[in-house]
């Protein structure tokens, strides 16, 4: 071996691919077939295309490359070796899949208590801490060697009982399957190359490995025994050859101290921190490093790695950023956005992308780990039919082909109920290719299934559709005619799912055949449906080495989780200038414009993800990576983007949910630079891309349509309406624009007294009022299954309360010779040229020969100040349609108007009466006066609004117009409270 080792570093204000391909062709240009015997290690594939294009970019016409190879490939061997050599094979490494469900039945056979979710969840998180152990090479019976200090070793105890799976278990599974862990077997692979290569370096060939910073010890051997071969080099990025060597001491990592064993704590946070572990496993110094001199036109100005390099400083060194030099502090070139939301964020970045192409051959690039942006930025700039794929993938649960599996998943685990079951119906995927006619009797079904949820399953939902009473009649028998057509596949899936507890395979295969019955050959086509269906493929073989499945609905949260870890990445293709990328894929990346996106703490860097597995101080106490050295490397992202000739760095102050926090990275850049330049013509641009130009709020809505026209039947509950809100009245009745239940609705007050109601009808048309009946007629309606569940848990005691106080109120005005005469009963009368209609809940002859009006409220009556307004007067009218025969054979004069409340009365029980004509009430109106008021009330209202020409006024007594169906229609928040 030569006396010098053969170590190169790129300076972060250079564009890596670029120079790397120029050094190289510069060295070994002159005869093309050296340059193409040579093999170029690079640290994944993303680097290997990067590199790839430096060189064409380079060559100016063609060339011959080297061989480019990626450390991580499963065939390693073979793709460095000459053909003639023949290793002896490695055994296969064990499918991440199958070592996930081993490993999720070995933690549910521990008896942790997890159900097949939670135990797949956990799998993911101690693969992740096997791998861990493995690549840093630390055997895993050292956990049970740890000596902790009495202040964790209790609790070390209790925890190691979990790594019994790792470290008995799981290593005779592996024998049985005659498989090796992939980490294990890559780091076999990399210790043969080196072995391999110590002994008998490549004839007539360089080899260079080029941009990695992995610190695992099987790299660092491998890079060491190339270092030192004649016709090798290592060629690092970013290495800092300009901080001082007290700088560089202080990160780390640190021997324990000879006499206390107490350990330095290293600052992993830094981004050169990574580069010291790894120079420090080659046994090498960062003096021995040569600076690589290529250079390409995609540079940034020299001084910007001096002061890249301050700005990353560790905290204790920052006091003298006040006295460094300007050279050292200067940062040309890059300006800052700050904007108020992740919106706006992502439309200025969409317009920094598509000023770039306004000049030739110029190329920008958006960096950010946050994917949500990355998706927004390429849906704004598909407004100039620029095609943009992050290149980071998006997460198969995001996709259509995931959305479907989960859609599915989640209605058969809630038996169909509606939302979920409109949810997979209403799918993108589903009802091709007659997917106009699909549609149609989805929302046919989606309206007949408005309002409390059905009984469960399939069979709830046909019973529901066959009961065709009502006004929702027609929607019910032609949503019925439609479902009878479309729910065999669902069929299927439901006799699986619901024979309780059932294998893991029977049911992905289900899905699986659910999937395409309902969606067909597009739900695999495509590379997000490819990869579902290799998903299920494995999930579908591998299930028997998997957890057992407790209940169903474990199979939904299980898919989601394994789905939220495979990313879909686009195929080639997309905008030449234009990228969108993570962090990983960002790395030896370079462009004319970087535009490094998201910088708020928590998402550049973000929060260390925690160990569940591994406490802090027992990943420290085994050499095991810090949960914050990803903050390190994501600086280290950040400080290689910085070395861009121009970039831009964005942040929103605010995301979904609260205000944000700038980056550290951020703060530290405006600190060292005293303020960045701000993008100010980005910020001008933002404002006026979607400017509306001129604003002008919409004024209140009164329409005045002919009297010809206007409706001339009304029903008593519109009257308040009518006179609180015109414009409602208006909408519902002229432009009849009827809101509609929600789907799967709450059991609302109006609800629960259509089902009182029902029973309290039932009780008199059957059971002729007898006390004893109501009781049972309510516990009737509590055991059909088609009652909501809110009824049955929250309201069901109230309401039997109430219940019985109706009787025992009934009863005893029965005996002052008080009787029902009628009940749920409807009367018209013709009144000053209008219909006016109305329904009574009971009615009542008193013992003089009088008429009482009875409503029955499950919350509190009408107010008697809303009565003097003139409103709540139902009952007045009722009263007057009684006196003119409008009830049939029901014939006198009202003399008691009477709310009968089933809510909480002043003893703390349930049940009252109150009467805005009680005498007992002061300022009460008389029984005699109320059906006048109620009659001039409504004379005046009729001739303004139904046989007069007022128009109707939105919102003219907001007091007593507090339902907000139509207050989008009528674009309230422009015009109330204006003045």
């Amino acid at each position: 071996m030569p006396s010098k080792l053969n170590l190169y570093t790129i300076r972060p204000h250079r564009a890596f691919a670029d120079a790397l391909a120029n050094g190289l062709i510069r060295r070994f240009g002159g005869d093309p077939m050296r340059l193409a015997r040579g093999t170029v290690l690079v640290p994944n594939n993303r680097a290997k295309r990067s590199i790839q294009d430096a060189f064409v970019r380079a060559s100016k016409g063609g060339l011959l490359l080297p061989r480019l190879v990626a450390t991580g490939d499963p065939e390693l061997d073979e793709a460095v070796f000459d053909t003639d050599v023949v290793p002896e094979p490695i055994p296969p490494a064990v499918d991440p899949l199958q070592r996930r469900m081993i490993l999720a039945r070995l933690i549910q056979e521990a008896g942790q208590g997890a159900d097949a979710a939670e135990a797949v969840r956990l799998a993911g998180d101690l693969a992740t801490t096997l791998d861990q152990l493995l690549v840093e090479e630390v055997p895993p019976r050292a956990l049970k060697e740890l000596e902790l200090g009495p202040e964790l070793s209790a609790h070390w105890e209790r925890s190691l009982s979990l790594f019994e799976v790792l470290l008995e278990r799981w290593p005779r599974e592996l024998e049985k399957l005659g498989r090796i862990d992939l980490a294990e077997r890559r780091r076999m692979l990399l210790d043969r190359v080196a072995a391999r290569w110590r002994e008998r370096p490549p004839a007539g060939g360089f080899v260079c490995a080029a941009g990695i910073n992995t610190s695992a010890p099987a790299i660092a051997r491998l890079l060491r025994v190339i270092a030192g071969m004649p016709e090798g080099m290592v060629v690092l990025p970013g290495l800092s050859t300009t901080i001082s060597e007290a700088e560089w001491s202080l990160l780390g990592p640190h021997a324990p101290d000879p006499v206390s064993g107490v350990r330095r704590r290293s600052i992993e946070t830094h981004p050169q921190f990574q580069l010291k572990l790894l120079l420090d496993r080659m046994g090498v110094h960062r003096d021995e490093f040569d600076l690589w001199r290529a250079g390409s036109e995609h540079d940034a100005p020299p001084a910007r790695s001096k002061a890249i390099a301050s700005a990353m400083a560790p905290p204790e060194l920052t006091h003298g950023w006040t006295s460094l030099p300007a050279a050292e502090r200067r940062l040309d070139g890059v300006r800052v956005l700050e904007v108020a939301t992740p919106a706006e964020e992502a439309q200025a970045i969409a317009l920094a992308l598509r000023e770039v192409l306004e000049t030739p051959g110029r190329t920008a690039a958006l960096v950010t780990p946050d994917r949500a942006l990355g998706r927004r930025v390429a849906a704004h700039c598909a407004r100039w039919n620029l095609a943009i794929d992050d290149s980071a993938g998006q997460p198969l649960s995001l996709l259509l082909p995931g959305t479907l599996l989960s859609a599915l998943a989640e209605a058969a685990a809630q038996g169909f109920a509606p939302l979920p079951l409109l949810t997979l119906l209403k799918h993108p995927l589903v009802g091709q290719p007659d997917r106009l006619d699909w549609l149609e009797g989805v929302r046919g079904l989606d309206r007949a299934l408005r309002g409390p949820r059905p009984a469960a399953g399939l069979d709830g939902i046909e019973r529901h559709l066959a009961e065709q009473t009502g006004r929702d009649a027609p929607l019910r028998r032609r949503a019925q005619l439609w479902w009878q057509t479309v729910q065999a596949p669902l069929r299927a899936l439901e006799a699986t799912f619901g024979r309780g507890a059932q294998p893991l395979g029977g049911m992905v295969a289900a899905l699986r055949e659910a999937a395409q019955a309902l969606g067909g050959d597009a739900v695999w086509s495509r590379a997000e449906g490819r990869a579902a269906a290799d998903l299920l493929d494995k999930l579908e073989r591998e299930a028997d080495h998997g957890p057992a499945l407790a209940e169903p609905d474990a199979i939904a949260p299980m898919l989601r989780t394994l789905m939220e870890e495979l990313a879909v990445r686009p195929p080639q293709g997309g905008h030449p200038r234009l990228a969108i990328l993570g962090l990983i894929e960002a790395r030896l990346q370079t462009a004319d414009l970087m535009i490094l996106g998201g910088l708020n703490e928590g998402m550049w860097p973000g929060l260390p993800a925690p160990d569940p597995w591994l406490a802090p101080r027992v990943r420290a106490e085994l050499g095991l990576p810090g949960l914050e050295r990803r903050i390190g490397l994501s600086a280290h992202d950040l400080a290689r983007a910085l070395g861009a000739p121009q970039v831009l760095l964005t942040r929103a102050r605010r995301d979904a949910s609260a205000p944000t926090i700038a980056s550290r990275f951020w703060l530290r850049l405006e600190a060292l630079a005293g303020g960045l330049v701000r993008a100010r013509e980005l910020e001008q641009w933002l404002r006026a891309v979607d400017a509306p130009g001129r604003f002008a709020p919409s004024e209140r809505p009164a329409p005045k349509p002919a009297v010809d026209r206007r409706p001339k039947a009304i029903s008593v509950t519109e009257v308040d309406r009518l006179k609180a809100d015109p414009y409602a009245f208006y909408a519902r009745r002229m432009l009849r624009l009827m809101p509609l239940d929600p789907v799967d609705a709450d059991f609302s007050a109006a609800w629960r007294g259509t089902a009182v109601h029902a029973v309290l009808q039932r009780w008199f048309e059957e059971d002729q009022c007898r006390p004893e009946r109501l009781l049972p007629r309510a516990d009737a309606m509590f055991e059909d299954e088609r009652t909501h569940p809110v009824i049955r848990a929250l309201w069901k005691p109230r309401l039997r309360e109430a219940i019985k106080w109706i009787a025992g109120e009934l009863a005893s005005s029965a005996g002052s010779g008080r009787a029902v005469i009628a009940v749920e009963r409807r009367g018209v009368i013709a009144f000053d040229g209008v219909e006016l209609s109305g329904t009574f809940d009971r009615l009542d002859r008193l013992e003089g020969g009088g008429l009482a009006i009875v409503d029955y409220k499950t919350g509190k009556p009408p107010s008697l100040a809303a009565v003097r307004e003139g409103f709540s007067l139902q009952l007045g009218l009722l009263g007057l349609i009684a006196e003119r025969g409008g009830f049939d054979d029901v014939t006198g004069r009202a003399r008691a108007f009477e709310y009968w409340s089933l809510s909480r009365n002043r003893f703390g029980g349930f049940g009252y009466v109150e009467s805005p004509c009680d005498p007992k009430r002061r300022d009460h109106l008389p029984a005699d006066d109320f059906i006048d008021k109620a009659v001039e009330q409504f004379e005046s209202a009729a001739r303004m609004w139904l046989t007069g020409n007022e128009p109707f006024t939105a919102k003219l007594h907001p007091d007593y117009a507090p339902y907000a169906e139509y207050d989008q229609l009528m674009r309230r928040d422009e015009w109330y409270g204006r003045d």
